[in-house]
């Protein structure tokens, strides 16, 4: 049973709001700073699991997760997918031509940069983490300065919504990972999805072969994600996930995708977040 999940970010935070939405019990955060903290709070046995965002529908894949899952031999057990609405947020009795400064992570300040251009009295400072920008206005008291980031982080630091959902592209949506030390304890007849990690050879149509492999065996390809392999240059690496309604069909592409494949290695089993 999990109890303990590491996230990126304060309380208030969207992986932290992930954390209350996907886990049938309640469990307790360890908030860090940089995913690179999460995932050492996971192996050195801190936390029980970890939440790690993978992909933006607006700013597309968080790189850099996706090799610290592979570089740590981590596995996937499971995704949740967010509406992430971004919320310009302020100390109490202040109204936006008050704000001279708004302080959030470089992500959010990107995806709202159309409403600030309406205010251009506002400075935007970049920062590590939306919540844990609100947490410091509320224990600094900072007047005249705001933050951007989640419903439950004003409530949490008894902040004011002087602006809702003020991302430029309403639907804003981030896929999560839950991230475990151990491969998937979901039942095999749950699973209909996998992440896959392979490299192809440099030959003509080695990748396209490997595809091809993938929808002979009625898999179907949610998304594919290459990255350099910083030893060999001009070779990559590629992360991709399927779906698919057989186990069976699954474990028959796999065993076809580790003979034509190198490097190749399953991330996690799990179940589809979009049924």
């Amino acid at each position: 049973m999990i109890k303990t999940v590491a996230i990126q970010g304060a309380k208030g935070s969207y992986h932290h709001i992930v954390s209350q939405e996907f886990f049938t019990n309640p469990v307790a955060v360890i908030e860090c700073m940089t995913f690179d903290s999460v995932v050492e709070a996971l192996i050195t046995k801190e936390c029980d699991a970890a939440i790690m965002a993978l992909e933006n529908s607006i700013a597309g894949s968080i790189i850099p997760n996706y090799a610290l899952i592979d570089d740590y031999n981590l596995h996937i057990v499971g995704e949740h997918y967010l509406d992430i609405q971004h919320n310009l947020m302020a100390l109490p009795n202040q109204d936006i031509s008050d704000i001279k400064e708004v302080y959030s992570h470089p992500m959010a300040l990107l995806q709202c940069k159309e409403f600030f251009k309406k205010h251009p009295h506002i400075k935007l400072v970049e920062d590590k983490d939306t919540a844990e920008v609100a947490d410091r206005i509320h224990k600094k008291q900072l007047k005249n300065t705001g933050a951007i980031a989640s419903v439950m982080a004003a409530q949490i630091f008894e902040l004011d919504i002087l602006a809702r959902s003020i991302q430029t592209i309403k639907t804003n949506e981030t896929r999560f990972a839950i991230v475990k030390r151990t491969n998937s304890e979901v039942e095999q007849k749950s699973v209909n999805k996998a992440s896959l990690k392979f490299e192809a050879d440099h030959k003509r149509g080695s990748l396209a072969t490997i595809l091809n492999v993938m929808s002979d065996c009625k898999l179907n390809l949610t998304k594919i994600q290459s990255l350099p392999i910083i030893k060999t240059p001009w070779k990559y690496a590629f992360f991709v996930d399927v779906t698919f309604e057989s186990y069976s069909d699954f474990q028959k592409a796999k065993s076809v995708i580790e003979i034509m494949g190198q490097g190749f290695k399953v991330l996690g089993e799990y179940k589809n977040a979009k049924l």
